[in-house]
């Protein structure tokens, strides 16, 4: 069939395009007259002219085409397509018909097209890749650019390197927004994706520019690039997150929003200065990997319990504590969300705000303009709320007034870098904070690390020798525990054994006794003999009981609850 049988019902749409953008005051009658009379003479469409003469964006031109057609918009600039989904269509057909596919789900291809309603074109896509097509209306720049992007180059990292003409890219300083540069970039970014990494470490070498991902909280060599892509890769990043690229000399930080397949996700870019060039790390928050249920974070059951009861406290502080990246944050919302009803006005003050959220008062810190925790906290109080989020308790006066705010009949959120529960409160009284008030204030402590978990596909047991168990303190079970389990490396996880995370944590309470010792500014030490004997079971516990469940290895336990009993 002719494809060009499927354009009338699209020309007459776009036609009529005009007389909307008129009724919607967005043209004015001159103008509309101006435009038809340009038209008779050049045949161009009546969107393209309104655009060319300046009096209409194309932002507005597509999405008045598509509500007249009844299809969506689609903006391809600031998208990542997978090379899995590029693949199923082929370049030719992709440029004939002025179409690029986008994402796919389940059975479901998403195709930003330049006709989105010719059932003709749409009639050969599905037939060509058996998926069924769902149309959507994009800027044909935009097609032809993402098309160049995709198409021009192979998906290969090396071959796409070694395609790249080296003294053009000496040559031409603007060489950062061409299409070789802009699919190099993408590649690490969706490699790193598809991998569920963390972060992304850009890293410039003498000889070299380093990638490295954080994946499962393990830093791992991606690739090494040749040290002249450095100027433009780092470039086309800057770029991305809309920072200053001739700034080479002091530490930025952007961010950057992009889509790759149907999710959105928001990079924290930060950018540092070193002896061989600079340094850019890319941190990933995929909303969609985020567990928002606290059912689903990893609490043993009691823990659980205990968690629950006290973020049903209607006032005091409620403390997480761990290392960076042990997902406080996570807890954190988590617990928000259990909280968040219409009758609850909950209120924070991060630095950064890694996830919006509806219904919360979320607040971005900005020392620069003296916007800092304490003083957004002292802020919050005059703004009725009920719960409080304080990402971090870092001096003196932010733990004053988050102690007068739990006092005051507040239910305060926040965070503190220590080892363990139980140094929590030994690290409030050496801030300045007096013992009575940290004891009257202080609801519990949750301390958390995060463990790798073994890969699903590769998973094999084992039987346990008397000195594995013995380091882990288990020699006291060895008639009990008949086999362990462990990872053997496969495709699905990279040979690694590992794929994912588990949250271990230990929670302690304030209790009466605990206060007496807080009251004397005991050693944390001291308090900690105290809890376990009312029954707190530490991150070892924890530890041992995800071991035992087969969710992790003797070498994970080790490695992350090390700390605690050195």
């Amino acid at each position: 069939m002719d494809a060009n049988l499927g354009k009338g019902n699209f020309q007459e749409k776009e036609w009529k395009i005009g007389e909307s953008l008129l009724q919607e005051n967005y043209i004015n009658s001159s103008q509309l007259e101006e435009a038809l009379e340009e038209q008779k003479m050049t045949g161009e469409k009546i969107g393209e002219i309104l655009i060319k003469k300046g009096w209409v964006s194309q932002g507005v031109v597509n999405r008045f085409l598509a509500t007249q057609m009844g299809v969506s918009t689609f903006e391809l600039a600031s998208y990542i397509i997978e090379n899995k989904v590029i693949e199923l269509i082929p370049e030719d057909i992709s440029r004939k018909y002025k179409l690029i596919p986008v994402f796919k789900t389940g059975n479901v291809l998403t195709v930003a097209m330049v006709e989105p309603t010719n059932v003709f074109i749409i009639d050969e896509l599905q037939r060509h890749t058996g998926c069924i097509i769902e149309p959507v209306l994009a800027d044909e720049m935009e097609i032809k650019k993402a098309q160049e992007q995709y198409y021009g180059t192979s998906s290969s990292l090396r071959e796409l390197i070694d395609g790249i003409d080296k003294d053009k890219l000496k040559d031409t300083p603007e060489v950062e927004g061409e299409a070789p540069i802009i699919k190099l970039v993408n590649i690490i970014i969706s490699k790193a994706i598809e991998e569920n990494a963390s972060d992304i470490h850009i890293e410039p070498e003498e000889k070299f520019l380093g990638i490295r991902c954080r994946t499962d909280g393990i830093l791992y060599r991606r690739d090494s690039l040749p040290k002249f892509l450095e100027p433009a890769v780092i470039s086309r990043v800057k770029i991305l997150a809309n920072l200053d690229v001739a700034e080479k000399r002091l530490p930025q930080d952007g961010r950057i929003m992009m889509k790759i397949g149907k999710k959105e996700i928001d990079f924290r870019v930060s950018t540092c200065p070193t002896v061989h060039g600079e340094n850019i790390v890319l941190r990933i928050l995929d909303k969609s990997n985020m567990a928002l249920g606290l059912e689903s974070l990893g609490f043993l059951p009691h823990q659980l319990k205990d968690v629950e009861s006290l973020i049903s406290q209607p006032y005091g502080i409620i403390l997480v504590t761990g290392p960076t990246g042990s997902g406080k944050t996570t807890t954190l919302y988590a617990a928000l969300q259990k909280l968040n009803n219409e009758d609850v006005n909950i209120m924070t003050v991060e630095d950064p705000v890694e996830y919006r959220f509806p219904q919360i008062r979320q607040v971005q810190v900005m020392p620069k303009i003296g916007l800092r925790f304490s003083s957004a906290l002292r802020s919050f109080l005059r703004q009725d709320p009920d719960v409080i989020l304080v990402g971090e308790i870092r001096d003196l006066e932010t733990a004053e007034i988050a102690v007068q705010a739990a006092l005051t009949g507040h239910l305060v959120f926040s965070t503190l870098h220590t080892n363990d529960a139980p140094s929590a409160f030994a690290r409030l009284t050496d801030m300045g904070v007096e013992p009575f008030l940290v004891s009257s204030s202080l609801l519990g402590v949750l301390a958390q690390r995060l463990m790798r978990k073994i890969c699903s596909y590769c998973r094999e047991e084992y039987f346990p020798s008397e000195e594995v168990l013995k380091a882990i303190g288990l020699e006291k079970k060895t008639g009990e525990i008949k086999k362990l389990y462990r990872g053997k490396g496969c495709k699905f996880c990279n040979m690694l054994g590992y794929k994912g995370r588990v949250a271990i944590y230990e929670i302690m309470p304030n209790s009466t006794e605990i206060q007496r010792f807080t009251l004397r500014k005991a050693s944390a030490k001291e308090v900690r003999e105290v809890a376990v004997k009312e029954g707190m079971r530490t991150l070892r516990d924890s530890a041992i009981e995800k071991l035992l469940s087969g969710l992790t290895t003797v070498e994970e336990v080790l490695r992350v609850t090390k700390a605690e009993v050195d």
